[in-house]
């Protein structure tokens, strides 16, 4: 028969070798939690710290995304060409439908690792888009300046190191065949003509225009 002092005796030991055998299990959970915590920061801040220049090249390319298609904008709404408005907001559509769907659906990290939704560039689709759109409907001569400022926002996202030089390939591709779809020339759509003409005080040409 065990006396009391025997059971308690049995009963302290078995909670003292629990004790001794949870104990390293628990410095074990708490040295994993601590040895994962610096990587797990690490891998959330940003890996790339862009350079005064870069800041200053990225800071303009987000201007003319704005000013681009606003300048577009602007100069349809001078000329009245409401035809030409419907067909902007087409190509503004199906620019950004087909560039958020893709951004959302690839999730390519961007350079600068800020985030994963690097290709394609919306900065390029929207300038190029523009600049598609002021050339096929106003002639391409008015486009040589959109194009360069395109352009110049394609480099300069990928020199910012928001892109790569694909993203800014496929959102260039995605700006432009939106606007080619969509868009209509404008002197073909009115029919304007330059008509020679004369008179007894001089020579010249008339612009004509067919509504």
């Amino acid at each position: 028969m065990i006396s009391n002092k025997q059971t308690n005796r049995l009963i302290f030991s078995k909670n003292h070798m629990y004790r001794v055998r949870i104990k390293p299990q628990i410095l074990t959970v708490i040295m994993s939690i601590f040895m994962a915590l610096p990587i797990q920061i690490y891998a959330d801040e940003p890996a790339f710290i862009p350079t005064k220049a870069q800041k200053g090249i990225r800071t303009s390319t987000d201007v003319v995304a704005v000013a681009l298609p606003a300048t577009a904008l602007a100069a349809t709404l001078i000329q009245q060409d409401w035809e030409g408005l419907k067909e902007g907001a087409f190509t503004a559509a199906a620019t950004a439908g087909a560039t958020l769907i893709l951004k959302y659906a690839i999730k390519e990290n961007r350079p600068d690792f800020s985030n994963t939704h690097s290709f394609p560039s919306g900065h390029s689709s929207v300038t190029f888009a523009a600049a598609t759109y002021i050339g096929r409907r106003y002639g391409w001569k008015w486009s040589i300046p959109a194009y360069a400022l395109s352009t110049y926002t394609a480099w300069g996202r990928v020199y910012g190191k928001k892109h790569y030089w694909w993203d800014v390939a496929a959102g260039a591709a995605i700006g432009a065949a939106s606007a080619m779809i969509f868009t209509h020339p404008y002197m073909q759509k009115h029919e304007v003509a330059l008509v020679p003409a004369m008179s007894d005080t001089g020579a010249g040409v008339v612009l004509g225009f067919a509504f």
